[in-house]
């Protein structure tokens, strides 16, 4: 069997887009669960917007519900709504919802200088870490039952 290389350093999306689409294919075949998450609705999105009394957002969450899980991708605030308890009653909120949407389990990840302590504070825990990512910095994968 013969081949090339080529190197391309620089972006390639027709090359991306036919890899992710070879990637998807290959998962619909292999996991009846990524078969079913392509299904129109199956990915529920959940968005919690705050705002402040002139309407501007100050933060929130972003995440989607499916598989049974809540993944949390995105979390913040701005810094003077900090450290007084609104993200605690948020991400209660957001679980709370997920939990009615079917969710029994949460995930998200996390940079060691962001906010590991607070999610473990609120029944996370570390599953997973990549130390030196970025450098001097860890990487941590965690998770929480929602039951």
């Amino acid at each position: 069997m013969e081949y090339q290389v080529e190197i391309l350093r620089e972006e390639h999306d027709e090359f991306t887009k036919f890899l992710a689409e070879k990637i998807r294919t290959f998962n619909n075949e292999h996991s009846s669960y990524h078969r079913e998450s392509r299904q129109k609705g199956a990915v529920q999105p959940l968005h919690l917007i705050v705002t402040d009394d002139q309407q501007q957002w100050i933060g929130g969450i972003t995440a989607e519900v499916y598989w049974g899980w809540l993944e949390i991708h995105k979390f913040w605030f701005c810094e003077e709504y900090r450290g007084k308890g609104l993200g605690k009653k948020l991400l209660a909120q957001a679980e709370g919802i997920a939990k009615d949407m079917g969710a029994t389990k949460a995930l998200l990840t996390t940079f060691e200088f962001q906010a590991r302590t607070f999610y473990e504070t609120q029944g996370y825990r570390v599953v997973g870490e990549i130390k030196d990512y970025p450098p001097g910095s860890s990487y941590y994968t965690m998770v929480k039952l929602l039951t």
